[in-house]
């Protein structure tokens, strides 16, 4: 019989390893900053939680979207957008949330984003009680191939927090959804599975856990993909064990990687930092993934280097050099 001892061992200094560099991450400016920041929008969130609960209304998102001949009523940074890049403008934003949470968590996202000139911005919901991500996969496939046939667009951007962007991802890797996908933004989604999970004894937070059949489908050969990644994780993600597991460190996908400082799960969506970059990126973005605008990073197609190390340890990203985002 096999001495249980030396791994359980392990398995305690892990756990204590991860708890150390987490009590680290808080103990600092950003964390602290970020610790409370989390705090209130848990608040805050929770107030506006009974709003996201029904679907959104189809004249809701169409208001502003048709019979538009003239930008002169609309904002400067908005009718910037709309003048340099028409296109760009109008591609379909598609926002996913996470596990028992609804479309009010992207409540100050979208409306960001529409301050910036995009001007059709749809959220999928979903039900708390689902269990399986493959079902919510074809759900948000549905949604986009409605949304492609009523706005006239080939394709469309995706925003996943949480499980949303592991959602996305199975779409976009399993379902075909690459053909429609032009660049996934996932915001402290668990691509490598967390530890917390394995505490919850629930079918839909079981694939979650590192090793699941759903991560290993995921984790199989893609070559081809078209669509293009954005993974933006935190070092003072609660939810995610170990916080790396948010990155997608996968050789077929062209994905970047993007380290936040002092970010809590919950207040990923709502970081101006995040917000800021997905604008930026999704405003100058050709039909390729190249850059239409001179000083916003490209996304590099796949396979084109090696995972990057940095002095603080390995950054994980693909194809495409490093990028680190600390609070200003």
């Amino acid at each position: 019989m096999l001495d249980p001892r030396p791994r359980l061992t392990h398995t305690v200094s892990r756990a204590a390893r991860t708890t150390h560099r987490g009590v680290k991450a808080i103990c600092t400016p950003a964390g602290l900053r970020g610790t409370a920041t989390e705090l209130a929008w848990i608040t805050a969130h929770g107030a506006l939680y009974p709003f996201g609960l029904s679907a959104e209304k189809r004249r809701e998102k169409a208001r502003d979207e048709l019979d538009r001949f003239t930008v002169g009523d609309l904002p400067p940074v908005q009718r910037g957008l709309v003048l340099g890049d028409v296109v760009a403008a109008g591609t379909p934003i598609v926002l996913v949330h996470g596990l028992v949470d609804n479309r009010s968590i992207f409540t100050l996202l979208r409306r960001a984003l529409r301050r910036r000139g995009f001007g059709r911005v749809i959220t999928l919901n979903y039900s708390p009680l689902t269990q399986d991500v493959r079902t919510v996969a074809e759900r948000l496939g549905a949604l986009i191939e409605r949304t492609c046939e009523e706005t006239g667009y080939e394709r469309v951007h995706v925003v996943g927090h949480s499980l949303g962007g592991l959602i996305a991802r199975y779409y976009v890797q399993r379902l075909g959804g690459d053909a429609r996908v032009h660049t996934l933004c996932t915001l402290g989604s668990p691509h490598g599975g967390t530890s917390a999970a394995r505490f919850v004894p629930q079918r839909l937070v079981r694939q979650l856990r590192p090793g699941s059949d759903l991560l290993t489908e995921l984790a199989a050969p893609a070559p081809g993909l078209r669509t293009r990644f954005v993974a933006f994780w935190s070092d003072l993600d609660q939810l995610i064990v170990p916080k790396r597991a948010a990155r997608i460190d996968h050789p077929d996908l062209a994905a970047r990687n993007v380290l936040l400082h002092g970010v809590g799960h919950m207040s990923l969506p709502i970081d101006g930092r995040v917000v800021r970059e997905i604008a930026a990126l999704l405003a100058h973005l050709d039909e390729h993934g190249g850059t239409l605008t001179a000083g916003v990073t490209p996304l590099g197609t796949a396979g084109t280097a090696t995972p990057l190390t940095s002095p603080n340890g390995p950054t994980g990203v693909v194809g495409q050099p490093a990028v680190r985002i600390t609070s200003r």
